[in-house]
This record gives C-alpha cells, structure tokens and sequence, in this order.
C-alpha cells in the first residue's frame, strides 16, 4: 500500500504540478496527509510547504479549504496553482472581490471545477460559511502560517485562535498546519488551538548557513539610525529593512530615497491597492529596499533577497528568524543584522499590551447569560462590541475555563458573577504577558550572546549545531569559539525536550542545556533560564 501511495504521489506531482522531485520530508509529510493523519509541518521560508497540501488535495475525496491570514497572500497562491496546473484548479473568497466573483468561485468549488478554495480565518467565523463548506464534504483543512494561533493569535488575528471549533463544525476532516517558525512551546500551542488529533510533526530546513548573522549594539537613536542607513546604503540589493512602527517606515524610507536608494514604506495601515503596489514592485525588483512593519513578507516568495536589517529588535526569536529567513532562498550569501539598543526593549513591553477593560468582560458575560443565538456575531452585537474584541474576550473566556465553545456555539461553563468572570480573565492576561515578557528577554539574549548566534537560534527551534557556524559576527570575532565554562562537579544532569517540573511554576520543557544553566519553558511563566548550581541548591527543577 506504501509502495502503490508513494507512486500515485509521485504522479500526481509530476502530471499535475510539474515537480520532477520532492524534498526531504515533503513525500513524508504528504503521505501521512493523504493516509487520514494531522500534520503540523514546521519547515523554512522557501522548503516547500505548498507542496504538501497541493499534491495531497488532490489525493483526498472532497475539496481542499485553505485557511490564508492575508488576502494578498491568498491571490499569490491562487496565481501559482493555476500556473502550475494550467486550470483554475484554485479560487479564493473574500471581502476585496465582488459578490459575483466570490459567487463563481462558491460554483467552481461546488462544481468541482476547483480542488482548492482559499478564506481568511474570518471568513470562517462567519455561520454562511460554514454552512456552505458544510455541504461540499471538504476533505482536507490547512492552516497557513499556523504560528498565527500563537504569535499573534491572543490579540491580532482572534479568529485564528477560534479555528479548532470551526474545524469541528465541518466535521473534523484532517487538518494540515504550516508554519515557518515554531519553537516548542509554539508547536504545542498550534496542536492544542487547532485540536489537532496525533499529529504527525515535520521539521525541515531551519539552517540557512549562507545567511551571515550579526548584531550592531547602538548607544543612541541618532547612532543606530545613521548605522542603519549606512548599511542599507553599501549592501546588495535586493532587501527588507524592518522597523518598529508605521511613522519609522516612512521617515526609514524618505531617508533611503535621499540617499539614492529606491525604496518604498509598507505598514498594516495602507490600503488594499498601496500593499499591492508594494508588493508587485518587490517582486519585480522594481525596488531596492522596503522599509516595513512585521506586516510584510509573509508569504513572499523571492529568492534573491541579498539583506534583512532589523532596525528594532523583535517581539521574539520566532518572529525574528521568521523574517530572516525571507533572505538568501536562492543559495547564494546574504546577510541579517539585527542593530539593537537596550531601550528598545521598552517599546517591545509596551506592545505586549495589557489586561482587557472588566467592563467589556462583564458585556460578554452578560450577553453569554441570554439563551441563543450564541455564535459570535451575536455575543458581539449583544455585547455592543466589535466581533474581534469581542472574539478576543471569548478567547480569554474558553481558556480561563469560564466559557466553552462547541459546535452549538458560545455558552458559559457555569454560573458565574461577572466579578469572578473578571478575575479569572485578568489571572490569564497576567500569564500571557509573563510569556511575552520571557520570549523577549530569549530575542534579548540572542543580541547580547558572545556564543555563535546560529547555534542559539537552532536550540530555540529545537536543531542542533555541534560547532560554531563560521558565518555569523561571534564566530568572525572568534568569542564563539571560546571553550565554555566547565559544569561541576555534583550539578544536576538534564537533556534538551526532557520534561521537568518546577517548585512553583509547575510543568515545563527543557529547551537548551548549557555546562552551567539550562533554559527552560513554563507553560504558566514561559522562558527562564535557571542556574544549576541553584537547581542543586534548591531543588527547584525535576523530572517530570
């Protein structure tokens, strides 16, 4: 049976799409896919992913729902099935086409005309759409950029937090999730949200050793910017230089242009046709630098982006070596700088955010008391909230234990005083922004490490390099290669992935293992690094 899946997978990768051969992990993953399984495939900017659910779809009964974060990001896929196909073999619905247009594309999905339909996470909050996927017996549910459900799940796309249960509506068919980035921790909060059923895990392709790692320490704003300029200014273009906050995109860009760089600013606030514009100029290397928020570059599938400079650190090392590894796809060198100021930290903590306002807590539980309907749109509406803060505070409500959400829809777990409702949501926030606090402190060790940059960043996603890389500024400075501090005698002996349990903070993971210190993550605490000779002293870290 193998033998007879692996050859139809080859066909149809052949004669429908044109691949002469799969890489390391994609014939894998797509036979686990086809064979009924969850799959979470975590693989690099560039390895392929697509592949995977386009060669499966089209081995499963039933069209396949692909759940896309952005609308620009969706028509790129459409484009390059078709392409591959030569049929419109995939169609999109969302809120930037026609009715008509999104109407044809229902029919050609209906029809079988079409094997892939492609909806952003809101459009699969909306009960018509369920309803309408509810007929067509889909065969195959993949969750594009998957790392939303974490990273930015808890207060940027809520829908995508809501997936499992939509997935449940449609009667649980097999869910594919992609990402490229996942620490642990990450990982396990995708299967957990996406109510994934033993999935299957894929890791491929996180090292880009053609990619030179560097970090510029700056002691003032005036300094780092100048820096900044100056390297985007001498390096080979093509590339991305990604700031802080929309007015940094901008003045970055009007400085570049000065300085004879053709360069263009791209943020989350511009509209639909200024994205696109951007868009198509990067892809046809109509420029030689964007200047961008974090809401650029995913999805973008350009293989000879020569620089990334981050001219702010990042919210954390999944998000950092996400948008790193948009450079050098093509094989050739490239390079990613990180300039970093300690003060910039403080511009990260204030984005993490804070507690939600009680009295749109105590809306929702309100509006949760009255009996149907109960989908989102009516707890919004009841709520006078918008659906996404309202979507948000149900979020926090089903994970604190105060609300559960069913194919029926919303309701409370029990009977509850608003007060108390309050209280167990703020305990949740408090936890979250614990964790967003220790993933920045992990962005900030990687900044202020003497060790070889590579090497920590492929702990974090749970790799291995057993010698320094020889291509990051640690490395050419010769720090990386310094012997490490000798572990005494006596201390407590741990392995990377081993569970443990600490004194206070309950249950956990071992990421890295160092001779003197082990970092570990808490699922109610997140990152910490612990001393062992404290362990030992203490007895604050078990086995599990």
């Amino acid at each position: 049976m193998q033998s007879e899946l692996a050859a139809r997978i080859a066909d149809v990768a052949r004669r429908v799409f044109g691949f002469t051969e799969l890489r390391p992990g994609q014939t894998e993953a797509i036979t686990s896919v086809a064979g009924g399984s969850d799959v979470l495939a975590v693989m690099s900017t560039g390895y392929g992913k697509s592949a995977i659910y386009q060669i499966a779809g089209h081995l499963l009964e039933g069209p396949t729902v692909v759940v896309s974060p952005l609308i620009s990001l969706q028509l790129d896929q459409v484009r390059h099935i078709d392409e591959r196909t030569g049929t419109n073999d995939a169609v999109a619905v969302n809120s930037s086409q026609s009715k008509r247009s999104n109407h044809a594309a229902w029919s050609a999905v209906s029809s079988g005309e079409a094997e892939f339909l492609f909806l952003a996470p809101e459009q699969l909050a909306r009960d018509a759409v369920i309803d309408e996927l509810g007929t067509l017996g889909v065969g195959l549910v993949v969750v594009d950029e998957a790392h939303c459900v974490s990273a930015w799940g808890h207060d940027f796309r809520p829908d995508y937090l809501r997936l499992g249960g939509m997935i449940d509506r449609l009667g649980r068919p097999p869910v594919l999730a992609l990402t490229a980035t996942g620490s642990a921790p990450v990982r396990e909060e995708i299967v957990q949200r996406l109510r994934m059923r033993d999935p299957v895990l894929f890791v491929r392709g996180f090292d880009r050793p053609n990619v030179h790692l560097a970090v510029e320490r700056h002691e003032s704003e005036h300094e780092k910017a100048r820096a900044v300029l100056a390297e985007v200014v001498a390096a080979p273009k093509p590339g991305l230089v990604y700031v802080a906050t929309r007015a940094d995109t901008t003045t970055t860009a009007a400085e570049l242009a000065q300085a004879g760089i053709r360069s263009a600013a791209y943020h989350g606030g511009l509209g639909a046709t200024g994205r696109r514009a951007v868009h198509e100029l990067f892809q046809g290397d109509g420029v030689d630098a964007v200047v961008a928020t974090s809401a650029f570059g995913m999805g973008i599938d350009k293989p000879n982006v020569r620089f990334v400079v981050h001219a702010d650190i990042t919210d954390s090392l999944d998000s950092y070596y996400q948008e790193v590894g948009r450079s050098g796809r093509d094989g050739a060198p490239a390079r990613a700088t990180l300039h970093y100021r300690e003060e910039d930290l403080g511009l990260r903590r204030f984005f993490a955010g804070g507690r939600p306002a009680p009295s749109d807590v105590e809306a929702v539980i309100r509006s949760l008391a009255v009996d149907d309907p109960r989908m989102l749109a009516a707890v919004a509406a009841r709520s006078n909230l918008s659906p996404r803060a309202a979507g948000t505070l149900v979020n926090l409500l089903v994970e604190s234990g105060v609300a559960t959400e069913d194919t029926a829809g919303i309701a409370l777990a029990r009977p509850i005083e608003p007060a108390d409702a309050v209280a167990a949501v703020e305990r949740l926030a408090d936890q979250r922004l614990d964790i967003e606090e220790s993933r920045l402190a992990m962005i900030r060790s990687y900044a202020e490490t003497t060790r070889c940059r590579r090497q920590l960043l492929l702990a974090y996603f749970g790799d291995t390099l057993a010698e320094p890389c020889g291509n990051c500024d640690t490395c050419d400075s010769g720090s990386a290669y310094r012997p490490p501090v000798p572990a005494s005698p006596g201390l407590p002996v741990f392995a990377k992935s081993q569970r443990v349990r600490h004194s206070l903070w309950g249950p956990g993971e071992i990421v890295s293992v160092e001779p003197d210190r082990v970092t570990a993550f808490f699922v109610t605490k997140g990152y910490r690094v612990l001393s062992l000779s404290a362990i030992a002293e203490h007895g604050l870290l078990v086995p599990a």
